[in-house]
């Protein structure tokens, strides 16, 4: 076990402390009990792992290896026809629930500063991270390890930096880190476009079904952007354990910057498949709250993130929400006769209080708001 010192606090780089920290001494100060938390928490924190804690380790029934079958997923160019990209995102939707998307909108510049500066970020020194680390869910921004999807013991090999954005962002960008210096410059500059292909893959999505164009603006699309920023640290042992457990996303429509470092694996026909990287591409997927809304038209599919061991992976992933008191249930026009409505009509509110309960599985949230 060695101890590295960053500034006034002494790291411990040690396998128990990622499974266990509660060891460490209850100092008089909060703000230092929760630096040394971060310390000892914060996967990036250590220059390298030699070795997996067993807190990581899953059963083998757990972490099943991905199918060697080559299935791509659909690459919609949204530069074409828009005749021929409804059809596209449409038929995609279905079959897949996944897809990725080129000619966006979203500069090349602005993608390559955000991968930047959020690499940046967890390289940061250790001290500098933990200033902003915070183990309260309900917190809108904050770093934290592992993944709030936990229902058992172990952990997932995974740091992840999560930012409110309001939209506009305004001054919701004053609650973001202030280091890297640019970082809140980058991330408005990125965001608020991503949002804005999302809203129009809605729109896309809307007119293939027969839903007014404009269905999902205002309140169903008005909470704010959340961004979740992964970063996946080599990781010693990557068959035995997982950066993100399989789970189907919370929200409206999700679009993810995957990295050059492959990882993300989608769930196909009883498999997983491995999603390739394409660059300059978002990987499109829809949430819960989009399959509740379509009346199971569209599906949210579930998918994982695994590890490797020689390169760090970071991804950014963009979730379109609801304001948080708004009800969403089946569109009335997607209901009718010999079509009943399949889920019943929550709140936001209530559907995130079900989902952090039962877990993020397809099949435990499914079975709570089904009819």
């Amino acid at each position: 076990m060695s101890v590295k010192h960053f500034g006034y606090i002494a790291f411990v780089s040690s396998p128990e402390l990622l499974c266990s920290p509660a060891h460490l001494p209850v100092p008089s100060s909060q703000d230092f009990q929760i630096k040394q938390r971060a310390m000892a928490n914060l996967l990036s924190s250590a220059p390298i792992h030699a070795s997996l804690p067993d807190c990581f380790v899953f059963p083998p029934d757990q972490r099943p290896p991905a199918s060697s079958q080559a299935v791509s997923l659909p690459v919609i160019d949204l530069s074409r026809g828009r005749d021929e990209v409804r059809r596209a995102v449409l038929d995609a939707g279905k079959e897949l629930g996944f897809f990725q998307v080129v000619n966006h909108g979203v500069s090349a510049e602005a993608i390559r500063d955000m991968e930047a500066v959020c690499a940046e970020f967890f390289r940061l020194p250790a001290e500098e991270k933990a200033a902003f680390y915070s183990e309260d869910t309900d917190k809108p921004n904050r770093l934290f390890s592992s993944t709030t999807y936990e229902l058992g013991d172990e952990k997932y090999w995974r740091d992840c930096l999560r930012l409110a954005c309001g939209s506009p962002v305004g001054d919701t960008k004053n609650n973001w880190p202030d280091k890297p210096k640019k970082l809140r410059e980058v991330v408005e500059k990125f965001v608020e476009p991503t949002r804005g292909v999302g809203m129009e893959l809605l729109r896309l999505l809307c007119e293939g079904m027969g839903l007014r164009p404009d269905y999902f603006e205002g309140d169903l699309t008005g909470g704010d952007v959340i961004i979740n920023v992964n970063h996946y640290p080599p990781c010693p042992a990557p068959g035995l354990t997982l950066g993100l457990p399989p789970h189907c996303d919370r929200n409206l429509i999700t679009l993810l910057l995957q990295s050059t470092v492959p990882g993300l694996q989608v769930s196909y026909k009883g498999d997983w498949i491995n999603v390739e990287s394409v660059p300059n591409a978002f990987v499109v997927n829809f949430g819960h709250l989009l399959e509740i809304a379509t009346n199971g038209v569209l599906k949210s599919i579930e998918h994982r993130a695994m590890t490797n061991a020689a390169l760090a992976r970071t991804s950014v992933a963009t979730f379109i929400m609801p304001a948080a008191d708004i009800p969403i249930g089946p569109a009335e026009e997607l209901v009718g006769e010999g079509n009943p409505p399949r889920y019943r009509t929550v709140t936001f509110d209530e559907f995130m209080r079900v989902y952090k309960t039962v877990g993020a599985r397809r099949e435990s949230v499914e079975k709570a708001f089904k009819l």
